[in-house]
C-alpha cells in the first residue's frame, strides 16, 4: 500500500511538471537595450521600446520586436508586476504606473503577448506566463502602456530617444551630398542632393511635387532651422549626366516632422531610374544659425534671440529650456512636452529640429520660477513663447520636472582633428591634435601642459562628443607614451565655449618650458557633472556686522580670513569688523561634486582642527560699482559635506573622522554664519553703497556643468553702523538689461569710497 501511494505521489509531481512547462513561454533572449545579462537561447532576439503620443520619454505603449517584427502587448490581466519587469527591460528602475484600452494610441502590426501574468522579478517578460507570442484574441485598443520611474539602472548608456514611427526598413538615413567643388569641402555642407539610405545603399528622390515644407524637414534633421530657395539650373545639368537611382518618387511633409521617414512617402518598387519623368533629383539648401554660418555680416543679422536658453547640456544644442519673462529667466515644466514643442525651441536658438524632447530634469534642475506649463506647440511657431500653455501654481510642477532638448546640429567633423590616447578608458588620456606641416603633411602632436585647465578641457570633450570634462591635466606621465610625438602645441587658452581647440588662443610657434611627454595635456571626460549654486535669499536674510574681538582671531588670522591691515593691529587688544552671512551651497547637477584632490593630500589645520580639501572653496567681495574690491574674504573648503538633503535622497559624505568629502546630487552643504572666516572682514570700508559678490568654486578646480550660476551678487547698503543687503540673486537669473540697472541703482556712482 504505501509503495501505491509513493508511485501516485511521483504521478502527480510528473504531471505538474509538465502543465507548467506547457503554461511557459520560450527561454529568455537577450534583448540589445536590457542591462541585466541573460543567456542568449536561439536565434531571436527582443528588444523593447516606448512608442505612442503624447508621451514623456519614460512612458508610452509598450513594444516588442520579436522575430524581426515590432508589436504590442494586449492589457488582459496586465499588472504593476508586468510594468515592473518590462521597465527594467528597457533600463529603468522600476514602475510607477501602466495604462490600459490603446491610451497612448493604437499600435501596429502584431499583437505578441497576451494574458502576460509576471511575478515583478522576472528577469524578461519571456519567462512570464501568457499565452505564448502571437497568441492574442485582441485588438490594438487594448495595447497596453507602461510609465516607468524616471531614474535609470547604473551603467545603462541608451539615448532614450523618443521615436517616430517610421518603417526601419525604408528609411535609415538622410544626408545632402553636395556637387560644387567647394562646397565639398566647406563645413557644414548647406545644400545638396537629398539622398536617403535604405538597405541596398544610397539613392535619390525624385523632385516632383517637391515642397518648402520637405525642404524644412530635411534642414531640420541636418542641424539647419530653415531652408531657403535653391537655383536648380546647375543641378538640372549635373543630372542630365548622372545616372539617378530613385527610391521614392512622392514626399509630403507637413513641415513640422522630426524626420523625413515620419512624412507620407510613396516608394519606387518597379524600374527606379525611369520613375522621375520630367523631373530630377530633389536639392536643397538650408540656412545655417548664427553658431555655424561663416559669414560675420551673417552672425549679426541671425543674432541669437534673448528669451530662450539652454543650459547645463555638455554640447551645442542640449540643455535644459529656460525662458524670459520680464527680466527673470525661469524654466519649462515637462507636462505635455514633446518633439514638436522641443523643435521650435531647437530652431529658434539656430539649431535644425529635436532630437529628443526630455523630462524630469535630465539636463539637471534649475532655479527661479518656472514659467511655462502644458506647453502644446503645432510645429509652425517662430517663438516658444509664441505656443499655448498653462501658469503655473505652486502645486502644478517642481524642478524635478525641468523640461530639455536635445537638437540637431550641423555635422562638422571637429572630431576628426584632435583625440586622445594612453587612458584606461576612451573617456581619458593625452590630449593630440592634428598638425599641418609647412609642407602641407599632416601629423599627430602633443600639447604643452603648461596653462592647461578645466576650460580647455571641456573644449576637447565636447569635441569628442565625451560628455563633460572631469579634470584638465597638466602631467600624463601615468598613462601609455607608446605613441608619443613632439609638442605641436602650447599657450592653449580657452573660455569653454568654444566647438573646437582650433577656435581657442595658443601660440603662434611652440613655447614650452617643459617639453617632453610626461608633461603634456591630459583630460579625463565625464558623462555627467556636478552643478553648485549658492541659495541667494538665504545670504540675504542671514546677513549682519559683528565687531569680533582679536583675541578670538588668532586661527581665522593663520587662515588669511582677515585683511592686510589687520597684521598692523594692536594684537590681542582691539577687534575686526566683520560682514557676516550663511551660505548654502546646493548640488543641482547629475554627479556628486567631490574635490579635485585625493584625501592623501588633504592638509590638516591643527589650530580649527580639520582637513583642507580644496585651496579656495568660496571667494566673498565687497564691490564698488565700477567692479573694484574694497574689501574680499574667501572660504577654503575645509569640510565638504552633506548637510542635508530633499526628501527621498540621503546623505552620502561625512567630514567627520576623517570620512569623505563630498556633496550629493540633490544635497548641500551649510556653511552657518558663526563659523571662522565665513565673513568679509570690512574694518576699513567706508559707509555707502556696494555690491556684495559670492563666486563658488572660483578657480575651477572640479568641473561642472554650468559655471555661469557660480556667482551671487547683492546690493548692499552700509551706513558704517548697520548693513542691508536686497536683490540678491544668482548672476544668471536676470536679463542683460536687468544686470545693467542693478550694477547702476541711484547712488552707486557716488558713494565716494575710493
Amino acid at each position: 500500500m504505501e509503495l501505491c501511494h509513493w508511485w501516485l505521489h511521483i504521478f502527480f509531481l510528473l504531471i505538474s511538471w509538465i502543465q507548467l512547462c506547457f503554461a511557459q513561454t520560450p527561454p529568455p533572449v537577450r534583448s540589445s537595450p536590457t542591462p541585466t545579462p541573460q543567456t542568449a537561447e536561439g536565434p531571436e532576439t527582443l528588444k523593447f521600446r516606448l512608442s505612442g503620443f503624447p508621451r514623456k520619454h519614460n512612458e508610452g505603449r509598450i513594444e516588442v520586436f520579436y522575430k524581426n517584427e515590432w508589436g504590442t502587448i494586449c492589457d488582459d490581466d496586465f499588472s504593476l508586476a508586468n510594468a515592473h519587469v518590462l521597465c527594467r527591460q528597457l533600463g529603468f528602475v522600476s514602475a510607477t504606473g501602466w495604462a490600459h484600452s490603446a491610451k497612448y494610441g493604437k499600435g501596429t502590426g502584431k499583437i505578441w503577448l497576451d494574458n502576460v501574468q509576471c511575478s515583478g522579478s522576472e528577469r524578461s517578460v519571456s519567462v512570464c506566463k501568457s499565452r505564448g507570442w502571437g497568441n492574442s484574441d485582441c485588438t490594438h485598443d487594448e495595447d497596453a502602456g507602461v510609465i516607468c520611474k524616471d531614474e535609470r539602472l547604473p551603467g545603462y548608456m541608451d539615448s532614450n530617444v523618443i521615436e517616430v514611427q517610421v518603417d526601419e526598413n525604408k528609411v535609415e538615413e538622410v544626408r545632402l551630398r553636395p556637387v560644387f567643388t567647394m562646397a565639398t569641402k566647406r563645413m557644414p555642407v548647406t545644400e545638396g542632393v537629398v539622398e536617403v539610405k535604405n538597405k541596398d545603399g544610397w539613392a535619390q528622390i525624385c523632385d516632383n511635387g517637391w515642397t518648402p515644407k520637405n525642404s524644412r524637414v530635411v534642414c531640420g534633421m541636418m542641424g539647419f532651422p530653415h531652408e531657403k530657395k535653391v537655383n536648380k539650373n546647375f543641378y538640372k545639368l549635373y543630372a542630365e549626366r548622372q545616372k539617378n537611382h530613385f527610391l521614392v518618387h512622392s514626399v509630403a511633409c507637413l513641415g513640422t516632422e522630426v524626420h523625413l521617414a515620419a512624412c507620407p512617402l510613396e516608394f519606387n518598387y518597379g524600374n527606379a531610374t525611369e520613375s522621375c519623368p520630367g523631373g530630377m533629383p530633389a536639392v536643397v539648401s538650408c540656412v545655417p544659425g548664427p553658431l555655424y554660418t561663416q559669414s560675420t555680416t551673417m552672425r549679426k543679422k541671425l543674432k541669437m534671440p534673448s528669451a530662450i536658453r539652454l543650459k547645463g547640456g555638455a554640447k551645442h544644442g542640449e540643455g535644459r529650456v529656460e525662458v524670459l519673462k520680464g527680466s527673470e529667466w525661469g524654466t519649462v515644466c515637462d507636462d505635455r512636452w514633446n518633439l514638436l514643442s522641443a523643435s521650435v525651441v531647437c530652431r529658434e536658438l539656430g539649431f535644425g529640429s529635436a532630437k529628443e524632447a526630455l523630462t524630469g530634469a535630465r539636463m539637471g534642475q534649475g532655479l527661479g520660477p518656472i514659467h511655462m506649463n502644458e506647453v502644446q506647440c503645432t510645429g509652425h511657431e517662430r517663438s516658444l513663447l509664441n505656443c499655448r500653455y498653462k501658469n503655473i501654481t505652486a502645486e502644478d510642477c517642481k524642478h524635478t520636472e525641468d523640461a530639455s532638448v536635445r537638437c540637431n546640429v550641423p555635422y562638422m567633423g571637429f572630431e576628426k582633428t584632435v583625440r586622445i590616447l594612453g587612458g584606461r578608458t576612451r573617456y581619458e588620456g593625452r590630449v593630440e591634435v592634428l598638425h599641418t606641416e609647412a609642407n602641407g603633411t599632416l601629423r599627430w602632436g602633443l600639447i604643452c601642459g603648461e596653462g592647461w585647465g578645466t576650460e580647455e578641457a571641456m573644449v576637447v570633450c565636447r569635441q569628442l562628443g565625451l560628455g563633460y570634462a572631469n579634470h584638465g591635466l597638466q602631467e600624463t606621465w601615468y598613462w601609455d607614451s607608446s605613441n608619443v610625438t613632439e609638442m605641436v602645441m602650447s599657450g592653449v587658452k580657452c573660455t569653454g565655449d568654444e566647438m573646437s581647440l582650433s577656435q581657442c588662443q595658443h601660440h603662434r610657434t611652440v613655447n614650452c618650458q617643459k617639453a617632453i611627454a610626461r608633461y603634456s595635456a591630459g583630460v579625463i571626460c565625464s558623462e555627467t557633472a556636478s552643478d553648485l549654486v549658492l541659495n541667494a535669499p538665504l545670504v540675504q536674510q542671514t546677513t549682519y556686522i559683528e565687531d569680533r574681538p582679536l583675541h578670538m582671531l588668532y586661527c581665522a588670522a593663520e587662515e588669511d580670513c582677515l585683511s592686510k591691515s589687520a597684521a598692523e593691529a594692536n594684537w590681542p587688544y582691539g577687534h575686526r569688523r566683520l560682514l557676516r552671512f550663511s551660505s548654502q551651497i546646493h548640488n543641482i547637477g547629475r554627479a556628486d561634486f567631490r574635490p579635485k584632490a585625493g584625501r592623501h593630500s588633504w592638509v590638516w589645520h591643527a589650530c580649527h582642527g580639520h582637513y583642507h580639501s580644496m585651496d579656495i572653496f568660496t571667494h566673498y567681495d565687497l564691490m564698488s560699482a565700477n567692479g573694484t574690491k574694497v574689501a574680499e574674504g574667501h572660504k577654503a573648503s575645509f569640510c565638504l559635506e552633506d548637510s542635508d538633503c530633499e526628501e527621498g535622497v540621503s546623505k552620502r559624505y561625512e567630514c567627520a573622522n576623517f570620512g569623505e568629502q563630498g556633496i550629493t546630487v540633490g544635497c548641500w552643504d551649510l556653511y552657518r554664519h558663526d563659523i571662522d572666516c565665513q565673513w568679509i572682514d570690512i574694518s576699513d570700508v567706508k559707509p555707502g553703497n556696494y555690491i556684495l559678490q559670492v563666486v563658488i568654486n572660483p578657480n575651477y578646480e572640479v568641473a561642472e556643468s554650468d559655471f555661469t550660476n557660480n556667482a551671487m551678487k547683492c546690493n548692499c547698503k552700509y551706513d558704517g553702523h548697520r548693513i542691508w543687503l536686497h536683490n540678491c540673486h544668482i548672476g544668471d537669473a536676470f536679463s542683460e538689461e536687468a544686470e545693467k540697472k542693478f550694477e547702476k541703482y541711484p547712488g552707486q556712482l557716488n558713494n565716494q569710497i575710493l
